[in-house]
C-alpha cells in the first residue's frame, strides 16, 4: 500500500520531508500485523501438521519422523526465493512489486490451507496446560512429609476402563520428590473423582518431569541460537566488503550470501532422510536412525567449526583490508570474493539441518501431548533468546575489550576484531557442546506405557 497509494508513497531521491503521521501509522501497523500474524503461524502451523500423524500407527509415526526435514526443506526453499528472487525485484523492479508478489503468495497459501479444513485433525482442548502443572506441584508440596514409596505400583494411574483421551506415561526413576503428587492416602477414595490438587495421576508427574527435565537442554541450546544469529548479521556486514561479483554483468546483494546457509540446510536435510536415516536404521535398528539429542550434538559439533572456519576467513579478509585499504590506499570493496564467507554460512546451514531441525522434533515429541504448540514455541525461544543474547554478548565483549586498549567492534567493519569474537564463539560453543553430551546421556525420554481408547459404550 505505501508503495502504489500516492498519499503513502515515500520519499523520492530528489526531496524528502518529513513523514507523517498517516505515514507512521501505516508502517508501524504493517509491522505490527505482521508480528502478530508470525506469532500465529509459527508455533501452531507446524505442530498442527505435525498432529495429523498418529503417534500409535507404526507407519504414520515414521512419516511424522520425516515431517519435520521436509518441513525445513520447504522452508529453506522459501528462503533462498527469498534472498534472491525477491531481493533481485526489490532492487531492480520495485519494493511495491516484491511486496505484491509476497502478499498474493500468502493470500494463495490462506486459501489452499482452507480448501484442506475437511481432512484435517483436530486436537480437543482440555484446558490450559500449565494448570496440570500446578497441579503436580501443589500436591507434591502438600505431601512433602509423606516418604516416596519403593514401588511406582502404588502410585495412582486412572484405570484403564477410565475414558481419557489421553495417553499413559510410565514411571521413571527421575525428580522423586515429584511422586508424592500421586501417592495414594488411606483418606483418598479412588473409586470416585480425586481432588486434582491433592492428588495426581503418575502420568502428570510424569509430564511435569518432562517440562522440568527441558530446562537444561533449552539453557544449553542457547550457545547455538547465538551462533545462528551471526548469520544475517555480521556475515552480511562482511560480505557488504568484499567482492560481490559472479560475472562480470552481474553481482549479488550482500544478503544473498544467507541463500548459501539455506542451501546447506536443504542438503544436509536430505541426505539425513534419504541416505542417514535408511542406514542407521538397518544398522542399529533405531526407527529414528539416531536419537534427537544425538541429532542436535551434530548439529552443535558444526557450530564448533562453522566458527573456527569463520576467524579464519575474517583473519584473511583483515589481512586484505590491511594490504588493499591502508597500504595501497584502496576504496571500495575487496578483491577478495566474497565466496570466502561460503564455508562457514554452509557449515552453519548443515548444523542447522541437524541441531535446528532436532530441536523442532525434540519439543513437539518430548513435551506433554496437551502442549504441543507451545513445545514448538520453546523451540523458537531458541531463536530469540539467541538473537537477544548475542546481542548482550556484543555489549560486555565491547566494554570489556574497550577498557584493555581496543574493541573487537566499531561502527566500521574493517576496523572490528570478529576473528577473536568468533574464537570466542567456537570455545563457549566447545564448552556448552561438553555440557550438552553430560546432560543428554543421562536424560530420559517420554516413555509411552500405553493409549486408552475411547469407546462410546455402542461396541
Amino acid at each position: 500500500m505505501s508503495n502504489f497509494i500516492p498519499s503513502l508513497k515515500p520519499c523520492n531521491k530528489m526531496m524528502c520531508i518529513r513523514p507523517r503521521k498517516i505515514h507512521e501509522v501505516v508502517f508501524f501497523l504493517a509491522l505490527y500485523c505482521i508480528s502478530v500474524g508470525t506469532g500465529g503461524i509459527k508455533p501452531c502451523l507446524e505442530s498442527f501438521g505435525a498432529d495429523q500423524f498418529d503417534d500409535d500407527h507404526s507407519g504414520e509415526r515414521k512419516k511424522k519422523m520425516s515431517y519435520f526435514n521436509w518441513w525445513n526443506f520447504a522452508l529453506c526453499c522459501g528462503l533462498v526465493l527469498g534472498v534472491t528472487v525477491i531481493a533481485y525485484v526489490e532492487d531492480n523492479v520495485g519494493w511495491g512489486v516484491a511486496s505484491l508478489i509476497l502478499a498474493i503468495a500468502m493470500a494463495i497459501a490462506i486459501v489452499t490451507f482452507y480448501l484442506g479444513k475437511p481432512w484435517y485433525r483436530y486436537r480437543l482442548s482440555k484446558g490450559s496446560p500449565l494448570t496440570p502443572l500446578l497441579q503436580v506441584l501443589v500436591a507434591a508440596i502438600r505431601k512433602r512429609k509423606l516418604p516416596a514409596p519403593s514401588n511406582p505400583a502404588l502410585l495412582y494411574e486412572v484405570p484403564i476402563t477410565h475414558k481419557s483421551q489421553g495417553r499413559l506415561l510410565r514411571h521413571t526413576s527421575s525428580l522423586r520428590f515429584l511422586d508424592r503428587a500421586a501417592i495414594i492416602e488411606e483418606k483418598d477414595n479412588i473409586s470416585i473423582e480425586q481432588n486434582p490438587w491433592r492428588l495426581t495421576t503418575v502420568t502428570k508427574v510424569e509430564e511435569t518431569k518432562l517440562i522440568l527435565n527441558m530446562i537444561p537442554i533449552w539453557l544449553t541450546s542457547l550457545t547455538f541460537g547465538i551462533c545462528i544469529a551471526q548469520g544475517p548479521t555480521f556475515f552480511v556486514k562482511q560480505a557488504a566488503t568484499l567482492n560481490l561479483k559472479v560475472s562480470d554483468d552481474f553481482k549479488i546483494p550482500p544478503a544473498s550470501i544467507i541463500a548459501l546457509g539455506a542451501a546447506g540446510m536443504l542438503v544436509s536435510v536430505t541426505i539425513y532422510e534419504k541416505l542417514l536415516v535408511p542406514t542407521l536404521r538397518k544398522v542399529r535398528g533405531n526407527e529414528r536412525g539416531i536419537n534427537i539429542l544425538q541429532r542436535i550434538g551434530i548439529g552443535m559439533a558444526l557450530s564448533v567449526l562453522a566458527m573456527s572456519a569463520a576467524a579464519l576467513v575474517e583473519m584473511k579478509r583483515l589481512k586484505a583490508v590491511d594490504n588493499e585499504l591502508i597500504r595501497k590506499g584502496k576504496t571500495g570493496p575487496l578483491s577478495l570474493s566474497v565466496f570466502w564467507l561460503a564455508p562457514q554460512t554452509i557449515i552453519l546451514g548443515i548444523g542447522d539441518g541437524f541441531a535446528l531441525v532436532g530441536l523442532q522434533e525434540y519439543f513437539y515429541d518430548q513435551v506433554p501431548d496437551s502442549m504441543r504448540s507451545l513445545g514448538i514455541a520453546f523451540y523458537l525461544s531458541v531463536l530469540g533468546a539467541g538473537s537477544f543474547l548475542s546481542s548482550f554478548l556484543i555489549t560486555v565483549v565491547d566494554h570489556v575489550t574497550e577498557k584493555g586498549g581496543r574493541s573487537w567492534f566499531a561502527k566500521d567493519v574493517n576496523s572490528c576484531r570478529l576473528d577473536n569474537f568468533y574464537w570466542l564463539l567456537a570455545a563457549m560453543s566447545g564448552l556448552n557442546l561438553c555440557i550438552y553430551v553430560v546432560l543428554a546421556m543421562k536424560y530420559t525420554y517420554k516413555n509411552v506405557q500405553r493409549r486408552v481408547i475411547v469407546t462410546d459404550g455402542s461396541d
